[in-house]
């Protein structure tokens, strides 16, 4: 009986010593997410960018949120400021995180090799265009790593969410991630409607990819707010200015309010938009004898923009089965 005895705590204290052992080799799971959008260059405009990181660092307090930029002409841009003096004194309020801003891939590995393991890359993109597929395909590239051993995976997680507009596949209807952005915008309606005005967003579309997605949101405002004449043009593709010219004169326009249909109002808001060249929409309109009113304000800057971008984080951590 006392031998019997000896054993079972012999076996019990084996247990309690294996217990913890096995425990240290698991490595401990640390969250992050990423927002990734393209930047901006204006100082001004950087309060598009810092709204949605605020708003979601807000969601998810203990989950650890970095800032990325995808162009490589920003972060060029960023990275000659942080020795410019003159440019630091005039603009003593730059966050660090958009000063020493870096890309996609060189945040993660930052993550990585700080440990972090279960990363969300949500891009900021407005829709699922050659940006948005130049970021999925980093993402793929980490995720296609495979180690010889399972427990030196550089990830336990990697994953991606969707843009503003959504993205094409079966998990979620693109057409129903069309209709939180329209309302959304519900503000810019009734500012249009108050002045007696056509509202016309000018977003920045692309060469390369299908703008669809644009004219698809922009029947989706048009159901939304049947009493609205609505347009909405692109800076490279379809709708272009010509195309929305030809709108505004089919209705008769007589005035405008012109907004940029993008996160921040940068460079392309500021000359293309409303800019003092004989080239800019504002200008053009003018020409036509339509009375502009331009708002440069991002859509970043709406908070109801924002926390679309908080819902699709959401929607891909359910899907993986993190827990933010």
């Amino acid at each position: 009986m006392k031998l019997l005895s000896l054993l079972f705590i012999i076996a019990v204290f084996s247990l309690t010593m294996v217990a913890p052992a096995a425990a240290a080799k698991t490595k401990p799971v640390k969250k992050a997410i990423v927002m990734a959008g393209f930047g901006t260059s204006y100082p001004s405009a950087l309060v598009a960018i810092t709204n949605i990181r605020d708003r979601v660092r807000k969601a998810f307090p203990e989950t650890r949120v970095e800032m990325a930029f995808t162009s490589n002409i920003i972060r060029k841009i960023w990275h000659k400021r942080q020795d410019d003096k003159q440019f630091l004194t005039d603009n003593p309020n730059i966050p660090n995180d958009i000063l020493y801003v870096k890309g996609p891939l060189a945040t993660i590995a930052n993550l990585q090799d700080e440990g972090y393991n279960v990363i969300i890359v949500q891009p900021t993109h407005i829709y699922a265009g050659e940006e948005f597929a130049d970021l999925s395909a980093y993402v793929a590239g980490l995720n296609s790593i495979k180690t010889i051993k399972a427990k030196f995976m550089p990830f336990k997680k990697l994953v991606i969410g969707r843009p503003l507009l959504g993205k094409a596949g079966i998990e979620h209807d693109y057409h129903e991630d069309l209709v939180p952005a329209a309302k959304a915008l519900a503000a810019d309606v009734a500012l249009a409607n108050k002045n007696g005005a056509t509202l016309v967003y000018m977003g920045h579309g692309n060469e390369y990819y299908s703008t669809g997605a644009y004219i698809e949101f922009q029947q989706t405002l048009r159901q939304m707010y049947p009493k609205t004449n609505i347009l909405v043009g692109t800076v490279e593709g379809y709708p272009s200015l010509d195309n929305v010219v030809e709108g505004l004169l089919h209705t008769k326009t007589k005035k405008v309010i012109l907004k940029p249909f993008m996160i921040v109002a940068g460079d392309h808001a500021n000359n293309d938009m409303a800019g003092d060249e004989d080239d800019s929409w504002k200008k053009v309109f003018e020409s036509k004898g339509i009375k502009v009113i331009t708002v440069k304000k991002g859509l970043g800057e709406n908070s109801k923009i924002a926390d679309i971008y908080i819902g699709h984080i959401k929607d891909v951590a359910k899907e993986s089965d993190i827990n933010l």
